[in-house]
């Protein structure tokens, strides 16, 4: 570990998403990306010379062995994320896993069993949970009265037939690449875990689920609707309640629009939601605070999405109680 202030960390997966979190990091306050491994020595090298980045591994193992990486970002597709965290958890490394962590409950105990019994922070990189737009949402939720209704979409149209999200190997398809938000999106609007859901889903030609639909139903009788694809562009979080409607038009990215308390816009002060996702997670770790996310909503998380999962397959509503 760095004697200093900031957590040295290492880039598992040189991607579009890992160039999206490096974005504002030259902001961060208490944190810095010191190395980067991938499978391709140039692809790692050309992402370590577009964000200044000293040192270069040509595999994920020479980067989980480099004694100079604090922590971990995992940035590899969705069935390697569980595999890689166990790995980095056993080179003594902090991780931060790109969402969904997994789509089965005993990974996520697994992980965060061997996180804590090594001493280790481990979070899950949903990082809309850490936006500005996301906190004002919280923050007005109250106006709306008792919540009557929940509706979340993400959606966004794939033209390339051999995008990674198409792989079934790699747990592709609509729900776990982006419906997963919906998912946290509903959750966080409930504030309590569903009870029971029901799921329906579109496959495409690779077998993978190009379009899901899906209820969660929570303790109170709230239900909430989410509404996933690869085929159109929909970015929403929606609360219903007995004195107004709150919404949200991109809490996932905030590129489409602001937050509406019953038609009127409300002021939202923009951040950069990736980097205040890593300095979260950089202050856990030199014990300043708390991680955001852990073992509980994660866990939540692979339990409702393996429910929906199971749903649309039999075509008959999951519960989650007991």
């Amino acid at each position: 570990m760095s004697t200093s202030e900031k957590i040295r960390w290492g880039i598992l997966g040189p991607g579009g998403i890992a160039s999206r979190l490096l974005q504002d990091a030259e902001h961060a306050a208490n944190f810095s990306v010191v190395a980067v491994g991938s499978r391709s020595h140039d692809r790692a090298a050309e992402f370590a010379s577009r964000f200044g980045i000293a040192r270069v591994h040509d595999s994920y193992e020479a980067l989980l062995a480099d004694p100079e990486v604090d922590a971990v970002y995992i940035a590899v597709p969705n069935s390697l994320h569980h595999p890689m965290t166990m790995r980095a958890l056993a080179a003594g490394k902090h991780v931060l896993s790109e969402k969904p962590y997994s789509r089965h409950p005993e990974q996520v105990v697994e992980a965060f069993d061997a996180a804590e019994a090594a001493g280790l922070v481990l979070m899950e990189a949903f990082m809309w949970r850490h936006s500005p737009q996301t906190r004002r949402f919280r923050e007005l939720l109250p106006e709306v009265g008792e919540l009557q209704s929940i509706r979340s979409t993400f959606s966004f149209a794939i033209t390339n037939t051999t995008d990674v999200r198409l792989e079934p190997g790699l747990d592709g398809g609509a729900l776990m690449d982006v419906g997963c938000y919906a998912v946290s999106g509903s959750r966080l609007v409930a504030g309590v875990e569903p009870v029971r859901v029901f799921g329906e889903q579109a496959l495409g030609p690779s077998g993978v689920d190009e379009q899901f639909w899906g209820m969660l139903r929570f303790p109170s009788g709230l239900v909430a609707e989410i509404v996933a694809g690869f085929t159109s562009i929909q970015r929403s979080l929606e609360a219903v309640g007995s004195k107004g409607t709150l919404l949200s038009r991109d809490p996932w990215q905030g590129e489409l629009g602001g937050i509406e308390l019953n038609g009127h816009a409300e002021p939202v002060v923009p951040d950069d939601a990736y980097r205040l996702e890593m300095e979260n997670l950089s202050a856990a770790i030199l014990g300043h605070g708390q991680p955001l996310l852990g073992r509980a909503d994660a866990l939540a998380q692979a339990r409702t999405i393996d429910a929906l999962y199971r749903s649309a397959a039999s075509g008959e509503a999951v519960s989650l109680e007991g």
